[in-house]
Order: structure tokens, then C-alpha cells, then sequence
């Protein structure tokens, strides 16, 4: 196919779609003459993937370039693809950094990851900190342990999730997990606030 037909079948313009071959984000087309060039199934895939991680996962293209590669690398294990994507989605945040929480609150999130074996050395850690530290200076929570049902109900999630791959890990659709992974915590996200909305308005709805 013509980039043209990527442009259509995408919604893409020509112009983004050129960007992204020089950005190194999609492999260059096979050139059939000086100024064109045809495009497979794979670079449609590609477009879909990258358009799906930017517009629906809301990333940024550094975000997206980190995931491709790490989708491409096959001989990277499947735990360190999800480590990957996880400290990708939580990554670096200036604003994060600078709130700091005090010492009771960091030990109380210290004290959850140990309770569920969980790595507490994740980018995870540090946005849970910030967040509890802020929610407790304002009256918002007052521990993590309200938060357990949730963490473990999370764990079936992730296992249920970990179920659709191969027992074995081997002919993984790693392009398919690493888009799982990012996009299922934004419907849960979603499903979370629909249940809110539900149950504020069978409690406190006007009589």
C-alpha cells in the first residue's frame, strides 16, 4: 500500500506519518522509485499501535519510542517488557518530585508493599507517596489500609490479565500486552468512576 492508503486506513495525515519515519518511530516504506515507497500490514499495525498509545493511553512520543523498542527487543523476558511499560507510565515527574510527604506516610506505604510482597523499589512507590501525603494533609485518607481490598483486587486483575498470555511466555503478541497493559488501567480507571457516580447517586440522591 502507498502512504496514502496508511493515511486513510489510520485517519493520520501523510505529514504525521512522514514525521514519524524520521523520528525512527515506523520503519521506512520499500522504495519502488526515488519519491515513493510502499508500505505492509506492518506499518499499518505500527501507525495503529503508536496512534492507540499516544491518543487513547495519552503518552508522549518519548514514552511511545521507549515501548516500541522494548516491544521489538525479543529477547527481552516478559517481566522486564511489564517493568518496562510500568516505570514508562510512571516515569520522571517533576510535579511528583517535589511534593514531599512526610515520615509516617512513607512508612505507611512501605509497610503496604511489604504486606503484598510487592517491589517497593517501583517508579509506582513514589506517585503513591505523593498522592497519600496530599490526601492526608488535606483530610482526604488516612492510611493505606483502605486501600487493601483495592490491592488485592488489583492482583486478581493482573492475574486474570498475565492469564491471556501464553503459559509459557513464548509467541507472545508483545505489541498486544504492552497495549493491555497501558490501556486496561484506563478502563478500570474508567469503570471506578462509573461505580462512583453510581453509588453517590443511589445514596445522596434527592428525595
Amino acid at each position: 500500500m502507498r502512504i496514502s492508503d496508511l493515511s486513510r486506513q489510520t485517519g493520520m495525515s501523510t505529514a504525521t506519518i512522514k514525521f514519524y519515519i524520521r523520528e525512527g518511530l515506523l520503519p521506512p516504506g520499500r522504495l519502488t522509485a526515488r519519491n515513493q515507497a510502499v508500505y505492509s500490514e506492518c506499518h499499518l499495525r505500527r501507525l495503529q499501535l503508536i496512534r492507540a498509545l499516544t491518543t487513547v493511553g495519552g503518552l508522549g512520543l518519548a514514552s511511545v519510542r521507549t515501548l516500541l523498542e522494548a516491544i521489538a527487543d525479543d529477547d527481552l523476558p516478559l517481566a522486564e517488557l511489564y517493568a518496562i511499560v510500568n516505570r514508562t507510565i510512571c516515569a520522571h515527574d517533576p510535579v511528583i518530585d517535589e511534593i514531599v510527604a512526610e515520615e509516617p506516610v512513607r512508612e505507611d506505604v512501605d509497610r503496604f508493599f511489604e504486606t503484598l510482597g510487592w517491589d517497593p523499589d517501583s517508579p509506582a512507590r513514589q506517585h503513591i507517596v505523593a498522592m497519600m501525603g496530599t490526601l492526608r494533609s488535606l483530610g482526604g485518607a488516612d492510611g493505606m489500609d483502605f486501600f487493601l481490598p483495592h490491592a488485592r483486587a488489583a492482583a486478581e486483575l493482573a492475574e486474570q490479565e498475565m492469564d491471556l498470555l501464553p503459559s509459557d511466555g513464548m509467541k507472545t503478541d508483545r505489541a498486544a500486552a504492552v497495549l493491555r497493559a497501558v490501556l486496561f488501567g484506563e478502563v478500570l480507571s474508567s469503570l471506578r468512576r462509573l461505580a462512583q457516580e453510581h453509588q453517590a447517586a443511589q445514596r445522596f440522591r434527592a428525595a
